[in-house]
This record gives structure tokens, sequence and C-alpha cells, in this order.
């Protein structure tokens, strides 16, 4: 078994840079552990997780040992290249390693231009997926996130929520209708009686006694 003592370098830092509001689960790294990506707070336009580089003793077994050295920018863009690709072949996360000890208004510029590009496909491949079928459940959480970053009005752009079934024939409705449209059983009177579907329950009282005094 292969055992991994590694130190930090205090001295090696580089800027791991987030533009994006979105949260990730913690990386885990069996040179450095867990580490937690920030991302902006309300306000600001990115946030920074400083990375340090790592050296290491790998035990080799029979009292062998081993050093060696990972700079802190080759761990942060193997974590960068990894948040990015995490949606397929050319997707991009707003995740960049900086130069610098901050990032340039170029980098943050095509950081979002990348974002961007990559919202934009994610929206058209919803549209062609809502013109071919018509169906929310098709729509992925990452392509509505994309629309609303964007600020698009779409059909599409909503969270499906679960069918009820109807307790008289058991037909699938949506939740809190008035009405079953396939047996037309009540299933909230007072919501029917408020868009005049069914009477209201005064009338109906009042109409019960009419009915009965000409008896």
């Amino acid at each position: 078994m292969i055992a991994h003592h590694v130190t930090q370098q205090a001295t090696d830092i580089v800027a791991l840079v987030n533009i994006s509001t979105e949260k990730w689960p913690p990386r885990h790294r069996t040179y450095f552990g867990s580490l937690e990506i920030r991302s902006p707070q309300s306000g600001d336009a990115f946030a920074i997780t400083p990375i340090r580089g790592c050296t290491g003793v790998m035990d080799l077994g029979d009292k062998r040992t081993m050093e060696y050295r990972l700079t802190a920018r080759e761990i942060a863009e193997d974590i960068a290249r990894e948040i990015n690709g995490d949606s397929g072949e050319g997707s991009f996360h707003g995740v960049f390693v900086a130069a610098g000890e901050l990032p340039t208004d170029s980098e943050l510029a095509d950081a979002r231009a990348r974002l961007e590009a990559f919202h934009r496909r994610l929206v058209a491949a919803a549209d062609l997926e809502w013109e071919r079928t018509k169906n929310p459940m098709f729509i992925t959480d990452l392509e509505r996130r994309a629309a609303r970053h964007l600020g698009f009005e779409k059909p599409w752009l909503y969270d499906p929520q679960p069918m009820d079934d109807c307790p008289v024939c058991a037909e699938k409705i949506k939740p809190g209708v008035a009405v079953c449209r396939s047996c037309g059983a009540i299933l909230d009177r007072e919501k029917a009686a408020q868009y005049g579907l069914v009477p209201a329950q005064g009338a109906l009282s009042t109409q019960m006694h009419c009915t009965q005094d000409k008896k």
C-alpha cells in the first residue's frame, strides 16, 4: 500500500479564481485532502481560493521513500480543469488560474465571455429540445440556470412539480387543480366556486331553501 506524507509550501501560492455563483462540492486529492472552492458573495465580481504547492513523500515499502513536488499552479490547473470539464466537452463554469496574485481585467473579461458563450450553447440546446418534445422534463437544471444567468424568458424555464393522482379516477393531475379534467370530480370546491365552475356554498344553500319552500 502506498502512503503519502505531504507538506504545503507557503511560498508557492496561486489564485484560483471563480466568477460563477454556482456551488461545488469540495474537491478531494490525496496530496492535500479536501478543498472547498469559494464562490463570489453578493456584489462581488469574483472569489479567490488560494492554492498552495505541496512537497510529499511517497512510501514505497521496504523502508524506501520517494519525494515528489507538485507546484501550486499544477494543482490549481488540475482543479480548474476538473470543474470546467464537469459538463462535457467544451464546458466552462467560470473557474480559472490567474497569472498573478489577482486576476487582471483582461482575464476576467475573457472568463466572462467564455462563460456567456457556454450558457448560450446550453440555452440553444434547451430550445431545440423544447421544439422537439415540448416536455419541460427534458430540460436540465444546468440549462435552466444558464437561461436565468442570461436573463432570458423561456417557456421551459420553470421548475417542474410532480403530478398528483385524482382520488376519483386516478388520472394524473397538476397540483392544486379545482376540477379533474378527466372525470369532472370537484377537488377544491372553494376554488371551483371562485371561478364559477360550481355554485358558491351560500348560493347553494339558498337554492335548497327555495326548493323546499315550493314544496
